[in-house]
């Protein structure tokens, strides 16, 4: 089984890299915040690797963190998600994000993700409890902002501002897509709602 990758960054597209290693390529899907880590094609690039076996295939999904990686791994464990449901999930939600909504019982933060309505988002909340060992406070990779709010914290302020005021899940999913990962909660949600103005 491959875990790791480390070569040259042959090409790469919106969901897919093609690393060359000792004159192999090898194509590996990989999710947005993987892809905008890398260097550009003809860098050097190491991923950490998830290789999917199945009857009709392989697959090779990589990771610039190996935490990224145990997340991807957690969520197909868990009942009835593949690996696209699961690069869908931490696309919108990365590790810190996903365990914040699962410490939490976050429903309404993995519905934003496509495909997830509220049944299936409270019971993966419910498996990925055990599947990730989230207990207690779950620490913020970063230092907090000036508002006393973490990332996390002031993103789901503005997914529920945004919802609160009548946007459904695709236009919040949008809006939350071109924020930066932290800052002040008032701040953001101009920015969103300038954006979400902008589109209409």
């Amino acid at each position: 089984m491959i875990g790791s990758l480390r070569g040259t960054l042959l090409d790469r597209s919106d969901t897919e890299v093609l690393v060359e290693v000792q004159g192999l390529g090898y194509r590996v899907v990989t999710t947005p915040a993987t892809l905008a880590s890398l260097g550009d094609v003809g860098a050097d690039t190491f991923l950490h690797v998830h290789h999917h076996v199945r009857e009709d295939g392989q697959q090779l999904f990589g990771f610039a963190t190996v935490d990224e990686r145990r997340c991807f791994e957690a969520l197909l464990g868990a009942h009835g998600v593949g690996p696209s449901l699961a690069l869908a999930i931490l696309s919108v939600h990365g590790p810190y994000e996903l365990r914040m909504a699962v410490a939490h019982g976050d429903v309404d933060a993995l519905t934003l993700v496509p495909g997830v309505g509220r049944k299936t988002a409270a019971r993966l909340l419910l498996e990925l409890q055990s599947k990730l060992e989230v207990g207690g406070e779950v620490a913020a990779p970063v230092a907090s902002t000036g508002n006393g709010a973490g990332p996390a914290t002031a993103l789901a302020d503005v997914r529920d501002a945004l919802v609160g005021l009548g946007y459904g899940p695709d236009d919040v999913r949008s809006a939350l897509a071109d924020l930066p990962s932290d800052g002040d909660s008032g701040e953001l949600l101009r920015r969103a709602l300038r954006a979400l103005g902008a589109r209409a």
